[in-house]
């Protein structure tokens, strides 16, 4: 499998895990009975790590490193923000109130991962 093919998997897999953890915040608001099925709970994991692996191989071939490159920092970082507002919003929010802001403020930072990742600017 060659680069493009692997950043196609890469853009195809985030595509799906944004649109997915949407489709699981709006299923959080209304307290769908969806959020407590087997596929659901098990689905973004798999999505995820193919989509941390196929960004792992592209980070080796292409030679580009977070730390050495600051706009995959930058997404490396809002990464760590998006999964952390991400269980917040969607397991370990108290409130109704604070998992819908949590939810909000983790689609804001999943934009700008793809902000990022489009433009490589940081800002």
């Amino acid at each position: 499998m060659g680069y493009l093919a692997i950043k196609h998997l890469h853009m195809t897999c985030a595509a799906l895990s944004g649109s997915f953890f949407l489709v699981r915040g709006v299923w959080m608001l209304r307290d769908s009975a969806m959020l407590k099925q087997r596929w659901v709970r098990i689905a973004p994991h798999v999505i995820d790590t193919v989509l941390l692996v196929s960004a792992l191989v592209m980070v080796v071939w292409s030679g580009q490193y977070p730390f050495v490159q600051g706009w995959l920092t930058a997404k490396v970082l809002a990464l760590i923000a998006y999964i952390l507002l991400g269980t917040v919003a969607l397991k370990r929010g108290r409130t109704k109130g604070t998992r819908t802001v949590a939810f909000v403020a983790a689609l804001l930072v999943f934009a700008y991962i793809v902000k990022v990742a489009l433009t490589r600017q940081v800002l």
